[in-house]
Formats: structure tokens, C-alpha cells, sequence
């Protein structure tokens, strides 16, 4: 056997490498934008196709690096992030196969592999991303072993046995990484923040611009999720608050600055109150929603002017809060000068037709306001129609929607009611949130998904303040308040087929929720509550330590056991035999080490007659030294065979 031979990767263990590199790059390439995956996944298949008979070129290679930099750069800009750093090592794992020829470049290859799927949870911690992980792990395992019979030029074992043989391994670490989750104390804040993702979800944003939620609003995934304690409120109630925007310069409305820094104002609330708990998905920003209008203030919170939520810190992860909220009887923030003028803004000398119907109404309404905005919606319910479909906005754009297209969604309908409304001389601004919501059949949550954007508009009355208007839902009202219960049956009462999917959907949903109950929300307060059933209210920080420690040492005393064990005889035969010689030896019978096993067992077979163990030592021997293979059924004839009893060979 040359030097060269005994290094040269075989096409079996080339075949497994690639198999687990690309394993390892599957969770990260279903997190990242779509185009920038195929990109990568097209280079990497190139990459093994073509390197596997001579290594690629070095300009071919460049050429490859040089065009993957600009697929990120086109999806994601010049701005750093987890997502961009991700890419970056998907794009250097997807040329890492160029190298592939010997067997130290497939372990360098599984090394650098396996940071792919630990990186993908920086973007996603939800099962699927879990589960591809293990199944990346445990592929890499077993493409070592692999590898390792490959380098002895030993034939490789059945898959089944690997299996078995990986499996005892990740058993074996299991208890230590469990303990390692439950009880190692955790810090109520890290450290030092993640990065922010250089693209982020869609979500709720401080401005609102033209097409901006068509994203947005095709996307079934969920964006928050919701548990109450007590009464749930009616769907008309179901109003998600978030931010809340005043400014607009002709097309974007913009979240007021001044709102950041000013208290809420005091509202007189109703009778009706709602406790529930938000499970909130990640977003990479601050903005948070209640149901309108919130209480107070979670911890980690802050409650602006106009009754908007956000958080201290990005949302990188999924987040928990209890909150409460009543609906408001009387919103009357006094308005002075300076806020009344910003309320009414509109810019000028756009939308002339709006301008002049404002007036028109005005003169003929007189004073009275709420006549202004009944008219509006009369107009808007009589005339208008909802569709995503809409043609890209003019220099005009609310002129054009109300006079000519009058069909659009939320977007068009809450700023084109504002700007409206301004016109007339009634302060108005837009509200932008989420609306509705579905109930989950098994868990009984409701899940608010981010096809349930929504915008919304507020106008101030006289001796009422604030008051809630929302003109999509005279066009539409089923675009707020359909409900999961409408969409799964059929109007004779049975199932559709489209409400099964949709019974599957919320399962799968109830097991996501799960996931987030056990692992994502377990934070440093819920563990401290763990033994909260023994009667403990709260581990302190010494306790967690001492307690980790004592489980930490006893799993690890255990491994130690278990490896020590494991390494006395790997021959399951030799095994077999020398349990058999340990059974003797406690009467007295045990094997001199200079003495074969034929030798002993005559010996012994004069001193304790037993046929049987004569006829075992024998059958060792051939399979042992004689070549003739293994007899399956002697290793368990040893293992039964007792020398009070002797065994039948």
C-alpha cells in the first residue's frame, strides 16, 4: 500500500462528504433569501460535478467567489448582519468541495460544515431548523467513521451498525447537554446583543410607503401569538395597536418623533378589561402591539404618546409579554396650537380634487364633524371596492384612488380617509397594527398572522377625543372579521377540503407553539421558578450553580463509566471469552496468562468436570485463530454459559 493510497479520498467517502455537506448547508439555504439560495446551491453542485476529477482552476474558482459576493450584494447590500455573515459562509462552504481529494481535506471539509447548521440558529430556533441540524450532525458522524475505516482500508460496516454506534454516542452526551439547558444559570440579559439582520422580515415598521405591505400581507406565517386570561374580545375589539403615524409628505407617512418622547395621555377607560400573554415573533425591530388601547407598559417597554408599544431592544428572538387592555370610552387628548397643525397637515398643492370635496363638505356639514365622517364612510361603503391589485401611485395619489381607481386595500383606504379628513379641518392620523386574529382548535390560543396587517384611521371629535374609524372594513368586513370557524365549513355544514389543510395547518401551529413553550421562552425567570412545584418560589443564583453541578458531575461520572467500560474490549467475542474466564476465576479457575485456552479449559475440566466448556474453548479457538469465521451463536453461548450449571455447546 503506497502513501498516496492511503490518503486518497475512495468514492464511497466522497460520496458521504458531499452528502453531509450538503446536509449541513440545508438549514442555512432555507433561511436566506430564495434567489440567493438557488444561486448558492447551483454553484455548490457545479463545484462537485466538476471537481471530481481534477481540481478547478484557480481563475474558475475566483470567478465563482467573485460572482457569489455580488449575489449579496445584490440581496442584501453593503449593510453587515447574522444574515449576511451567513451567506458569506454559505457562499465559501458551497466552493469548499473544489478542494476534495484526500482524506484529510474531507475532515477539514465536515469541520467547517458543521458551523453551517449551528449558524442557522441565529436566524431561525424553531423545530424544522433543529431537526435538519441533528440529521446534518448525525450524517457527519457517520461519514467520520466512514472515513476512518476508508484510512485502515477496513471494509465499511453496515449502515444499520453505524447507526447504532452513532446513536450510543449522542445518548451518551444527551443527559450532559439536557442538564446543561435546564440548569445552567442563565443571565436575564446577555452579555453583549446579536447583530441585527442586514434584511429584514416583513413586519411593522415607523413608516408607511406604497407597496410596502404587499410583502407583507401574502404572508401567512404567524406574527404574534395570543392566550387570554378570561373574556376574549368580540372580533370588532380584535384591533392589534402599533405604530402610529402623523407625517406625510404626499406618499410615505412617517411616525412623529415627538411621540417617542412624550408620556401617554390619561383615557377614560370601560368597564371591560382583557388579560392575555403575546407570544411575539422575531422581527429584527422595536415595534410591539396590544390590543387598544394597553394599560400600561410591560417591563422592557416604553408607551408613547399615542398608546404605540415598543421595545428596549430589537426583537431578535421570540418574546413573551402580559399584558392588559380596555377599550377607551373617552380619548380626549387636548390638542393645542402646535398639534392641531401637525394634524392637519396635508402637503400642499397636491390632491386638488380631495382638497376641494373636503370643502365642499365642510360648508355644507357646517360644524358638526362626525357628519363629515359618516358621509365619508357612506361614500366609501357605497362606491369603493377591496383589491391587492392596484396600479403604482401618481404625483396625486389619493385624488387618484378616490376619484378614479376606488379600489385598494387598507394602505390606500386608511391615508386616503386621512388626508381626506384633514382637508375638512378634523385632525386625523393613521394607525397601523394588526386586525383579527384565528383561534387554534386545540391549543384554544388565537394566532394573528402577517397577512393580518392592517391600517386603520383615527379622527379627533370634539368632547370624544380619539375616535377609531377604519374604512376597509365598510368596503370589506370580512377582511376583519372572518374567523377560522367561517373558513372551515361549508355552507351545508360539512368540512371543505380547504378547511382540512387548514385543521393541519393549526395542528402543526399547536406543536410550533409547544416548541416555544418548552425551549425558545425557557428564560433566566423560568428557570428560576423550575422547582416551583417542590414548594421552591425561587432558585437563587448559588443555588442553580450548586445544583447544576451535582447533576453536571453525575452525568459526567457517568460517561466516564459508561467509556471505561466500553474500552476494556471492543471484540465482542474476546468479550464473550473473558466474561466467561471472570465467571471461573471466582472459584479459584482463573486462566494463567501464559496458559491457551484449550490449556485452561483441560485444567479446569479436570477440577470441575464440564464438557461444555471444552467443546466453547474449541469453537474459540477456530473462530479466533483459525480463520474459519465468526460462529454467530458462539459469542451467545459464552455469554450464557455458568460454571455452577455448564452449558449445553
Amino acid at each position: 500500500m503506497t502513501e498516496r493510497a492511503s490518503f486518497i479520498l475512495t468514492v464511497d467517502a466522497r460520496r458521504w462528504t458531499l452528502l453531509s455537506a450538503a446536509l449541513s448547508l440545508l438549514p442555512l439555504l432555507l433561511l436566506l433569501p430564495p434567489l440567493l439560495s438557488v444561486v448558492f446551491a447551483v454553484v455548490a453542485v457545479l463545484t462537485a460535478l466538476l471537481s471530481g476529477q481534477r481540481v478547478l482552476p484557480g481563475p474558475v474558482r475566483l470567478l465563482l467567489v467573485l460572482g457569489m459576493l455580488a449575489a449579496i450584494y445584490w440581496q442584501m447590500g453593503a449593510r453587515p448582519g447574522r444574515d449576511t455573515g451567513c451567506a458569506l459562509l454559505t457562499a465559501m462552504l458551497a466552493l469548499k468541495s473544489s478542494e476534495l481529494r484526500t482524506l484529510r481535506d474531507a475532515r477539514s471539509l465536515l469541520g467547517f460544515a458543521l458551523f453551517a447548521p449551528f449558524s442557522a440558529f441565529l436566524l431561525d430556533q424553531g423545530p424544522t431548523t433543529m431537526v435538519l441540524a441533528v440529521l446534518a450532525a448525525v450524517t457527519a458522524l457517520i461519514t467520520l467513521q466512514r472515513l476512518a475505516q476508508a484510512e485502515g482500508e477496513a471494509p465499511s460496516p453496515a449502515l444499520g451498525g453505524q447507526l447504532r454506534g452513532v446513536g450510543r454516542l449522542v445518548a451518551l452526551g444527551l443527559p450532559l447537554a439536557l442538564i446543561s439547558f435546564w440548569l445552567f444559570p442563565r443571565l436575564s440579559e446577555p452579555l453583549w446583543g446579536l447583530p441585527e439582520r442586514a434584511v429584514g422580515k416583513p413586519g411593522l415598521s415607523d413608516r408607511m410607503e406604497p407597496g410596502q405591505w404587499l410583502d407583507l400581507m401574502s404572508d401567512d406565517s404567524p406574527a404574534l401569538r395570543v392566550s387570554f386570561i378570561g373574556e376574549v374580545p368580540a372580533p370588532e375589539q380584535r384591533y392589534w395597536r402599533g405604530p402610529v403615524l402623523t407625517h406625510f409628505d404626499g406618499k410615505v407617512w412617517v411616525q412623529d418623533r415627538y411621540a417617542d418622547q412624550a408620556p401617554p395621555p390619561q383615557v377614560t377607560r370601560g368597564a371591560v378589561r382583557w388579560d392575555y400573554q403575546i407570544d411575539y415573533e422575531p422581527t429584527d425591530r422595536r415595534q410591539l402591539v396590544a390590543l387598544d388601547l394597553p394599560l400600561q407598559a410591560p417591563a422592557g417597554t416604553r408607551l408613547d404618546a399615542d398608546y404605540s408599544l415598543s421595545s428596549n431592544v430589537p426583537l431578535a428572538a421570540l418574546t413573551r409579554w402580559r399584558m392588559q387592555s380596555s377599550p377607551a370610552e373617552r380619548y380626549v387628548q387636548p390638542l393645542n396650537n402646535w398639534q392641531r397643525r401637525r394634524l392637519l397637515a396635508v402637503p400642499p398643492d397636491l390632491n386638488p380634487r380631495t382638497a376641494a370635496l373636503a370643502r365642499q363638505w365642510r360648508n355644507e356639514a357646517g360644524s358638526n364633524d362626525a357628519a363629515i365622517v359618516n358621509r365619508a364612510l357612506e361614500w366609501i361603503r357605497s362606491r369603493f371596492a377591496y383589491t391587492l391589485s392596484t396600479p403604482a401611485p401618481g404625483r396625486n395619489a389619493v385624488d387618484e384612488f378616490l376619484f378614479d381607481q376606488q379600489a385598494g386595500f387598507c394602505q390606500h383606504f386608511s391615508s386616503s380617509f386621512v388626508v381626506l379628513m384633514r382637508n375638512a379641518g378634523i385632525p386625523a392620523r393613521v394607525v397601523t397594527g394588526f386586525a383579527g386574529g384565528q383561534r387554534n382548535l386545540y391549543g384554544d390560543y388565537w394566532v394573528v398572522r402577517r397577512m393580518d396587517a392592517h391600517a386603520w384611521a383615527e379622527v379627533w371629535l370634539p368632547e370624544r377625543g380619539w375616535v377609531r374609524v377604519d374604512p376597509t372594513a365598510a368596503v370589506a368586513p370580512e377582511r376583519i372579521y372572518d374567523t377560522l370557524e367561517d373558513r372551515l365549513n361549508a355552507g351545508d355544514g360539512g368540512v371543505t377540503l380547504e378547511g382540512r389543510w387548514a385543521q393541519l395547518g393549526q395542528m402543526a401551529d399547536y406543536l410550533r407553539r409547544g416548541w416555544n413553550d418548552l425551549v425558545l421562552s425557557f428564560d433566566a425567570t423560568r428557570q428560576q421558578q423550575l422547582l416551583r412545584p417542590l414548594g421552591i418560589d425561587k432558585l437563587e443564583p448559588a443555588q442553580l450553580v450548586a445544583i447544576f453541578m451535582a447533576f453536571a458531575g453525575a452525568a459526567l461520572g457517568w460517561m466516564a463509566w459508561v467509556l471505561a467500560r466500553g474500552e476494556r474490549e471492543r471484540d465482542p467475542l474476546l468479550r464473550a471469552w473473558h466474561r466467561v474466564g471472570r465467571r471461573y476465576a471466582r472459584h479459584g479457575l482463573a486462566r494463567e496468562p501464559a496458559e491457551t485456552a484449550t490449556d485452561w479449559a483441560q485444567r479446569v475440566h479436570q477440577q470441575r468436570p464440564d464438557p461444555a466448556l471444552i467443546s466453547l474453548s474449541q469453537r474459540f479457538v477456530q473462530a479466533r485463530y483459525a480463520g474459519s469465521g465468526l460462529d454467530p451463536t458462539l459469542v451467545r453461548d459464552l455469554q450464557r454459559h455458568r460454571p455452577s450449571t455448564g452449558a449445553s455447546s
